[in-house]
């Protein structure tokens, strides 16, 4: 007799999860093709399916985009959310309402294989977005485009060895009492990967509600960037471009440098002499913020570059 009842509560178990799956899964493929069918004038979007597991993630599986008027396509192998279990998934439509108790310890998104050739039309056209954007007329100097001041031109990838781009990326959102987390990982297959953590002043939800007058606050953030194989990419493309060594390591702090001067900061020795040591030898650079009292993001600007660092205690160490 237990055993017959163990046997049937096995098997209730069973098409409890496979019903709940299916729903989960009905509901995901309607969503879908709602956004295939908006995004049809400018679009086709073709997807396999969707998949859910118990630790929690719910993904649209191999996705295709075929944009209006450009001939290559972007393959995604795997797109969609990530929660503390299969039972969090069941709630999701409270979930993105962020009503209070229906919100799990965590939430995040996810990005798995995001293939471009680089060779694509669309890739060379945001290229040619991006520097016309900046107003630059300098792109093709060789100390320029072999180290990507700018981003990478796809002649440059191609010259660094890469035929396409995979790009993989995580965000997940956790809240914690008086703060909040957002953690982040991205990663391009033989170049470089990056892992932030980034700590957030106020409650998750209130802020997150307020929609366009959402003003984020930074109280601390760590950044991990580890090298791949691209320093010594660079360094070998630089020079077949004609750059001796000192050549290739100063246009490389200078597009650093200009990474900070485009993002309203001028960076000191505590984070170019570090740098440098990491374009010297290291393979992992770890850069810290520890403000003394939180700053919002949207207040930055109104600093002097070269007070930046020191409001935000910028930190550098490489490894």
């Amino acid at each position: 007799m237990m055993k017959a009842l163990i046997v049937w509560a096995i098997a209730l178990g069973v098409l409890a999860y496979g019903g709940a799956k299916f729903y989960l899964h009905s509901k995901v493929s309607e969503a879908m093709d709602t956004v295939v069918l908006m995004m049809s004038p400018f679009a086709r979007v073709d997807y396999d399916g969707v998949a859910s597991t118990m630790t929690g993630e719910l993904t649209v599986e191999g996705v295709t985009i075929r944009i209006e008027g450009f001939r290559d396509e972007i393959r995604i192998d795997r797109i969609g959310i990530d929660t503390p279990s299969f039972f969090a998934l069941l709630d999701l439509s409270d979930m993105m309402k962020m009503q209070g108790d229906s919100m799990p310890e965590y939430f995040g998104f996810l990005v798995e294989g995001l293939h471009m050739p680089v060779d694509a039309d669309y890739y060379q056209e945001i290229y040619n977005f991006t520097v016309q954007s900046l107003g630059v007329d300098d792109a093709e100097q060789a100390a320029i485009e072999c180290t990507g001041r700018y981003g990478f031109s796809p002649r440059a990838l191609a010259a660094l060895g890469y035929k396409e781009q995979v790009i993989s990326m995580s965000m997940t959102f956790r809240d914690q009492p008086s703060k909040y987390l957002l953690e982040m990982a991205l990663n391009i297959d033989d170049m470089w990967d990056l892992d932030a953590s980034i700590s957030l002043d106020g409650d998750m939800m209130t802020e997150l509600s307020k929609g366009t007058r959402y003003r984020p606050k930074l109280s601390a953030m760590r950044l991990v960037f580890t090298d791949r194989s691209l320093k010594q990419r660079v360094t070998k493309y630089c020079g077949q471009r004609g750059l001796s060594p000192e050549e290739v390591l100063t246009a490389q702090m200078d597009a650093f440098r200009y990474s900070g001067t485009s993002s309203g900061i001028e960076f000191d020795e505590y984070l170019l002499d570090p740098y440098r040591e990491f374009l010297e030898g290291k393979s992992t650079l770890v850069v810290t913020a520890q403000p003394t009292k939180p700053v919002a993001f949207s207040q930055i600007d109104l600093y002097k570059p070269s007070d930046v660092p020191a409001l935000l205690n910028l930190a550098a160490i490489a490894r």
